[in-house]
């Protein structure tokens, strides 16, 4: 079965790094795209970053463009969400998704930025 386990959530100050990791199993890992989404308290989920298949194209929302960076180790069956210039408006909960002809979630991981 389709399985994702985030980890590397945590509490940070403004202005630091963390790097999220997704372990993906259950399914071929290097076919698929993957997201990254975060939902913040009383808010809606909303897309952060994705990746191709491959891992040659990225996109990413405009609120953390420049300062977050997706990848993927396709030998590893890994994805990962290297963010860097944290602010406290990044604090939520971190999911990782895949669309295998229905949607896949992790159970997240918190990331909170507070001083």
């Amino acid at each position: 079965q389709v399985q994702l386990v985030e980890s590397g959530g945590g509490f940070v100050q403004p202005g630091g790094s963390l790097t999220l990791s997704c372990a993906a199993s259950g399914f071929t890992f290097s076919s698929y795209p993957m997201n990254w989404y975060r939902q913040a308290p009383g808010k809606e989920r909303e897309l952060v970053a994705g990746i191709t298949s491959s891992g040659s194209m990225t996109n990413y929302a405009e609120s953390v463009e420049g300062r977050f960076t997706i990848s993927r180790s396709n030998a590893k069956n890994t994805l990962y969400l290297k963010m860097n210039s944290l602010k406290p408006e990044d604090t939520a909960v971190y999911y990782c998704k895949v669309r295998i002809l229905s949607d896949y979630w992790g159970q997240g991981t918190q990331v909170t930025v507070s001083s």
